[in-house]
């Protein structure tokens, strides 16, 4: 935690959010009340998910992009769709599928990890 912050952190406020939701709400209520907590707790837990993982992956992200010459995502994009980015035969990189699958298993870590199995 930075200054001028105090713990609990806002992993932890998410956390024990999420928490108190999963267990304490949604086995006392039913029907749309249920749903729209098992929403909320879906979205604390993308929340989490994304304070740990996020500035890692940005900064990978960020440095991937910088490695294929890319300013940012529009831009890698662009340059995909023209044809910059691909190989002598027509087809794309391999180094370019690699980043855009990385990319991609990324956003799911974040958003649900269930579905990277």
């Amino acid at each position: 935690m930075s200054a001028p912050h105090d713990p609990p952190t806002a992993a932890q406020l998410a956390e024990a959010v999420r928490e108190w939701l999963e267990n304490h709400v949604m086995p006392n209520v039913s029907g749309a009340l249920q749903f729209h907590t098992r929403v909320a707790v879906n979205v604390l837990a993308m929340v989490e998910r994304e304070i740990e993982l996020g500035p890692e992956q940005a900064q990978r992200h960020t440095a991937g992009l910088g490695n294929l010459g890319c300013a940012d995502d529009a831009d890698l994009a662009r340059r995909i769709r023209a044809g910059e980015l691909d190989d002598d035969d027509g087809r794309i990189r391999a180094d370019v599928e690699a980043f855009v699958f990385e990319s991609v298993g990324d956003k799911l870590r974040v958003a649900n990890p269930k579905y990277l199995r």
